[in-house]
């Protein structure tokens, strides 16, 4: 039963983070921020414009590395403690203080770039002989030179970056604080909605009355804020294209796709492969999760519901912990030691309440442990989110502490590989264990349901939907809440075909997602899995040498491209066979399901 969402305040302290290892108060992280600008002053007045010839490079990138860490623990703490409770006033104030803090400070030291950049690029050549340490920060900088601006311009544009990320803000603010759902009513009986219950019970609510009469009232309320939501979006997208024209790249996918280290033909092979090849595959789900709960007619508002709804685990935050240590155990000593520490040290947020941020995510602050937010509801397929973001600590807990600052972050491409390859290798252990064919088809439709789906489906329409608005976008037009319903819509009518109905309020579901603020992210789960799924059968198969390598891969950070780092872990990403074989495998899944489907009811 899903209750009604308590205020912060009254959640446990236990089911909380601990954001001390940041900062011990409010108080401490405002004297760390003043003293942070203060040191930017000085930064300032000591290196600007005495960077001539290759030792006096690295002696600034040495200071500029230490000014970059200072700045990551004030970072992490202001967005940290917005994300629990947007409603809190006092963290809405730090936020607003902490970015326009952060856009002087940046206006500051956007120096350091125009200065490097204005240097021949021999004396930069010699730099990187002279030291190695920053040799990957200054050759990613050279690629960038041709669309680098005058300094003057560059240190505007600096200025202005807490304005431009505003459009971000503002979607949260509409979204976590203004949008209020009320109740709705199914045979005269009242249960109450809210943005988290929806998307962590409702949604996948067994009773078909009550999900449907939730996702109704859900949309229902969305659609109240689709002009305003869509304007926010419109501004964010003119922003990027300005930025785009501005600094001479061919298109705003150039743009976007310059720090991913790939080029756009892997980009478009991702979404266009999959919504051909992978839609058939999951209509076949689509029918059979209709069949199993003996619906008339299979709309969008029922995707999200178990195949077996009289089979659900329920699990405690305390039983998580045997299952992730035994599922990742695997990855060695090391790796357990900091899942240990993530539960005893409090570095993940449990908690369900009223203004935290939805769904889940992990912070990695460089210098500092990871932080984890994830919103408990005990069911078991929590089991394989907490995974999936103890992927991403381990991903920078290893490469924090292997690399500099400005080597520790690879590639958005290759952001989700890790992650995912948690949640295979989570599917691989229960599956192992287990001889109870109902808990083996529950396994494997946590697979396909949460996993594949998620991040094979849910995000790659919204990663084909998002290519069509920046094609509008990237010839001179503009969008607003009938265009971006319309292509969403067409968008998963192309996907279902007539296997599943498109109803109304299916349309608004870009209006839950953050990702689009974040360029061109939605397609990087299905490339990350793409590569984790190929990894996790290469240790399925070979054991500890497989673990190895992908350690090393992890420690890496962002030393090697995508591609570079896919070829470490033994998979070659520039062909199109590994997205072939997980479109293969995905379809081997869905036909053990079938088959489970068919033995169990036959008993």
């Amino acid at each position: 039963m899903v209750k009604s969402m308590p205020a912060r305040s009254e959640v446990s302290i236990d089911e909380t983070w601990d954001l001390q290892s940041l900062f011990a108060s409010d108080e401490a992280f405002h004297d760390a921020l003043s003293a942070l600008e203060k040191e930017v002053d000085a930064f300032a007045s000591t290196y600007k414009g005495n960077t001539k010839n290759a030792s006096t490079v690295n002696t600034l990138l040495k200071a500029y590395a230490e000014i970059n860490e200072k700045f990551v623990p004030v970072g992490t703490y202001a967005s940290l403690k917005i994300s629990t409770d947007q409603t809190d006033d006092e963290a809405q104030m730090l936020s607003s203080k902490f970015g326009s803090a952060a856009a002087k400070v940046n206006s500051k030291l956007s120096f350091v770039t125009s200065e490097l950049l204005a240097l021949p690029d021999e004396t930069l050549e010699q730099a990187m002989q002279e030291s190695d340490e920053f040799k990957v920060y200054l050759e990613k900088l050279i690629r960038k030179k041709q669309y680098q601006l005058h300094s003057e311009v560059e240190k505007t544009l600096a200025a202005y970056s807490s304005t431009f990320n505003a459009p971000y803000g503002l979607y949260n603010t509409t979204k976590m604080v203004d949008m209020s759902f009320d109740d709705f009513e199914v045979d005269g009986k009242s249960y109450p909605l809210s943005y988290v219950s929806f998307e962590g019970d409702w949604e996948a609510e067994t009773d078909t009355a009550k999900r449907r009469a939730a996702f109704n009232a859900f949309s229902q309320k969305l659609k109240d804020y689709q002009h305003t939501t869509a304007k926010t979006y419109d501004m964010q997208l003119q922003t990027e294209k300005t930025t785009s024209d501005l600094r001479g790249y061919d298109s705003i996918f150039d743009y976007l796709l310059f720090n991913q280290e790939v080029d756009r033909s892997l980009y478009n092979r991702q979404i266009d492969l999959i919504t051909s090849e992978l839609a058939p595959h999951m209509r076949k789900y689509a029918k059979l999760l209709q069949k199993a709960h003996g619906l008339e007619k299979m709309t969008f508002a029922d995707l999200k519901i178990s195949l077996d709804p009289t089979y659900e685990p329920e699990i405690t935050v305390e039983e998580s912990k045997k299952y992730i240590n035994d599922a990742l155990g695997i990855m060695g000593e090391d790796y357990l030691e900091m899942i240990e520490r993530s539960y005893s040290e409090r570095w993940i947020d449990f908690a369900q309440n009223k203004g935290k941020s939805t769904g889940a995510f992990c912070s990695s602050p460089y210098g500092n442990h990871p932080y984890i937010l994830i919103s408990w509801t005990g069911r078991m397929n929590e089991v394989f989110v907490l995974a999936h973001e103890l992927g991403h600590a381990g991903h920078f807990y290893n490469a924090n502490r292997a690399q500099n600052i400005f080597n520790a972050r690879p590639s958005l491409y290759f952001i989700e590989a890790p992650s995912t390859m948690n949640e295979m290798l989570m599917a691989n252990h229960l599956l192992e264990n287990s001889k109870d064919p109902k808990f083996k088809r529950w396994v494997i439709s946590s697979i396909v349901a949460r996993t594949y789906y998620h991040n094979f489906v849910t995000h790659l329409l919204e990663a084909a939907y998002q290519r069509k608005v920046y094609e509008r976008i990237d010839a001179g037009q503009s969008v607003n809440a009938g265009i971006l319903n319309n292509l969403k819509r067409g968008v998963l009518e192309e996907f279902w075909g007539d296997t599943v109905e498109i109803n109304d309020g299916a349309e608004l579901t870009w209006m839950r997602q953050p990702h689009y603020y974040m360029g061109l992210y939605p397609y990087t789960y299905s490339a990350g899995l793409t590569i984790s799924t190929q990894v996790s059968k290469r240790i399925l198969e070979e054991g500890q040498p497989a673990v190895d390598e992908w350690l090393e891969v992890l420690k890496a950070g962002g030393t090697k491209s995508p591609v570079e780092l896919s070829k470490m872990a033994g998979i070659d990403i520039t062909t199109d066979q590994p997205l072939r074989d997980t479109i293969a495998y995905i379809g081997e899944l869905i036909d053990e399901l079938e088959k489970l489907t068919e033995e169990i009811e036959g008993e």
